[in-house]
């Protein structure tokens, strides 16, 4: 009797299905994903047991690198009918840098390039006087800069509350911004949610307190500070 011959089967499986869907999952990532942007400097937050949670919309974050330098960075909120963060940006910018040119006199213009190249910008940190000079350089410059002489000046010099330093009109600007947006953004300011303080453990203490002072003047009262979490054999 004849063998009976088998059929074979192809054994090639169609990929093709799963690569529509491969495709389909990295787009959805990539535009729902928020890219953390890069900082001036690197800071190690102290470990700590709270597990609470920083927000990640309508923050002002203050960062103080290890030598004593303040950086800020400004996130607007998520829907971009109420506050976005490009608008956030240009906004402070041009009230800071208006009420600081009342008592300069002789800045120089900011331009619309300038205000734009701001809003796209995340940590940010120079004096006045070199603000427009910096948003002109190139990113890489930008770094240097930053890193070199960089700095946001934060030192009391006026005790009366009459006159702000630097880092006080930036606050100001903030307020003041957050506050024309409506009550519920200006609520979420004052009550704490909207600023956070990030500092290096090993950053001078006196500055992270100067900084918390700058705030209180401001009537900014309540703050966040953002901490690692420590792992369990540290508790």
């Amino acid at each position: 009797m004849g063998k009976v011959k088998i059929k074979k089967s192809s054994t090639v499986i169609d990929m093709t299905a799963m690569s529509d869907v491969t495709v389909l999952l990295l787009t959805f990532f990539m535009l729902t994903s928020t890219f953390l942007q890069k900082e001036p400097v690197q800071v190690i937050t102290p470990p700590a047991t709270s597990e609470n949670k920083v927000p990640d919309e309508k923050l002002v974050q203050v960062l103080v690198a290890p030598d004593g330098k303040v950086y800020m960075n400004l996130t607007g909120a998520k829907d971009s009918t109420q506050l976005s963060t490009e608008t956030f940006r240009t906004e402070v910018l041009q009230f800071a840098y208006d009420k600081y040119c009342e008592t300069h006199p002789g800045m120089p213009k900011l331009t619309a390039s300038q205000a734009k190249e701001f809003s796209k910008i995340g940590t940010f940190g120079v004096p006045m006087k070199d603000l427009t000079k910096w948003l002109d350089m190139t990113l890489e410059k930008r770094d240097e800069f930053l890193k070199e002489k960089g700095g946001i000046p934060i030192e009391l010099s006026v005790k009366d509350g009459t006159t702000r330093n630097e880092f006080q009109t930036w606050l100001l600007a903030v307020k003041h911004v957050m506050g024309g947006h409506g009550e519920d953004l200006g609520r979420h300011l004052i009550g704490g949610q909207g600023v956070a303080i990030k500092a290096g453990q090993d950053a001078p203490f006196s500055h992270v307190q100067m900084v918390m002072d700058n705030l209180q003047t401001e009537k900014l009262n309540k703050f966040v500070l953002m901490t690692s979490l420590k792992a369990e054999e540290e508790k």
